[in-house]
């Protein structure tokens, strides 16, 4: 026999919140939702291959293959990271997405050895990735919050002159920097910014999709949009695994295996940015592990599906930073959406023509909002000189050394690739920092 409150539990509603991690909103409201989440990822997601196949003058079939890929792994790995399958997966609103950080060691690869050797280094890259996933509670000390907030910071600094590059038309556009590209961006912006500080309910949520539907609709009366890629598309294509293949060679092994470990510190911080931004908390033991043991074996799927290492994406960090919609279930529907994208191509091409300034005026919120959730986090830190210095050191290695390339011009390729990430030499100032560095103030006697 049930008691009286025993009953009431049972006839209380579902929480369905877009602020509860576990919940399931209302369609109507998840669907856009999610919708916006894959409009601020799906370019940077598909140009990592684009560029890579350029620089190996691949053919275009190939090219397009690899394109394909791209949005299918992402799609599946968003699954996998915001549901969880068993251990794997931080079961947070995270979507994956092929890496930048990769591609300047891949180029070189992929151009002397061919496409082939890039995938198998970055298969193996994936199997590291997992690893370091899985022994990470037992390395947790190394990631205190003023490592992981520093990280957080790093990153939203680090991608902001990347939002900016977007605002003018994108990297190498023939019309960077004209005034409708401008235009665009800024129109967006006014718009995202408008709806998110003074809208209400699904108006603030979905602030940075209207903008970039009211920027698109603009770039399609200027006549500033490329339909080139729908035309071109498939309609339905299912992708083929070890179409390119791949092969092993230590030499291309070694700089990506190097290349993954670190990039942990840029997966770690993400999660972290995520509940920071999102749940004002620090993520559990299990959310970390899982998460970067999804993006080792997410590469590792990507690589057998002809795509490139796979890793949490930081303007999707920026999105659920500034809507403060935390459901994981919404960045689900948009991997859903992604894989829909990756066996469907000609959807893929539609939102391939989203003109880059449209996009930049999105990011550039999205990018700041990262950097703001770091500072949030290390608002809860002693700002005592330990501290201070472990931050200092650090963001002056992240932003300092890639603006000057000169001090390091005469290391090999695979170096250069390394420091002018900025994170990476960034993230090592702060983990070993925090290591050496004595926890507590010493005490010295006078002189006598």
């Amino acid at each position: 026999m049930s008691t009286p409150d025993t009953a009431t539990e049972a006839k209380a509603p579902k929480v369905r919140s877009t602020h509860d991690v576990n919940a399931m909103p209302p369609l109507g409201r998840a669907i856009p939702l999610g919708i916006q989440h894959i409009l601020a990822m799906f370019v940077s997601n598909v140009t990592v291959p684009i560029i890579i196949a350029g620089a190996a003058d691949l053919p275009e079939d190939q090219t397009t293959l690899m394109i394909q890929a791209a949005m299918f792994v992402a799609g599946v790995a968003t699954l996998v990271q915001s549901l969880g399958l068993g251990p794997i997966g931080a079961r947070l609103p995270i979507v994956m997405g092929t890496s930048f950080g990769f591609v300047p060691v891949l180029i070189p690869i992929a151009v002397g050895m061919g496409i082939p050797a890039a995938l198998g280094a970055a298969l193996c890259g994936g199997i590291a990735m997992a690893l370091v996933g899985l022994f990470l509670p037992w390395f947790r000390f190394l990631f205190p919050p003023v490592v992981t907030g520093v990280f957080v910071v790093m990153i939203g600094t680090l991608l902001m002159p990347v939002g900016f590059a977007y605002a003018g038309g994108g990297f190498g556009a023939d019309d960077f920097g004209a005034a409708h590209n401008l235009l665009l961006a800024a129109l967006v912006l006014v718009v995202t910014l408008g709806l998110h500080q003074f809208g209400r309910g699904i108006w603030s949520e979905t602030a940075p999709l209207i903008g970039l539907l009211v920027g698109y609709g603009s770039a399609l009366a200027f006549g500033v949009v490329d339909f080139s890629s729908i035309g071109s598309a498939d309609w339905f294509s299912l992708p083929t695994p070890f179409a390119i293949g791949v092969e092993f060679h230590l030499s291309a092994i070694l700089p990506v295996v190097l290349l993954a470990v670190v990039t942990c510190a840029e997966s770690i911080g993400d999660i972290v940015g995520t509940t920071a931004g999102g749940m004002d908390r620090e993520p559990t033991h299990k959310e970390l592990s899982g998460g970067v043991m999804a993006d080792g074996l997410s590469s590792v799927f990507a690589a057998v599906f002809n795509a490139f290492p796979q890793i949490s994406f930081s303007q999707n960090v920026g999105i659920v930073a500034l809507t403060g919609v935390v459901s994981r279930f919404v960045v689900a529907i948009g991997g859903g959406f992604l894989v829909l994208a990756g066996l469907v191509p000609k959807l893929g091409g539609l939102i391939s023509s989203i003109p880059n300034a449209v996009l930049g005026g999105a990011v550039l919120i999205m990018f700041g909002m990262i950097a703001s959730a770091g500072i949030k986090m290390l608002s809860h830190i002693d700002f005592n000189k330990r501290n201070m210095v472990i931050i200092g050191i650090s963001l002056s290695a992240a932003i300092g050394l890639p603006a000057q390339e000169g001090l390091y011009a005469g290391y090999t390729e695979n170096v250069q690739a390394i420091i002018e990430s900025g994170l990476i030499p960034g993230a090592l100032c702060a983990i070993i920092l925090n290591l050496v560095l004595p926890k507590h103030d010493r005490t010295f006697r006078d002189d006598v």
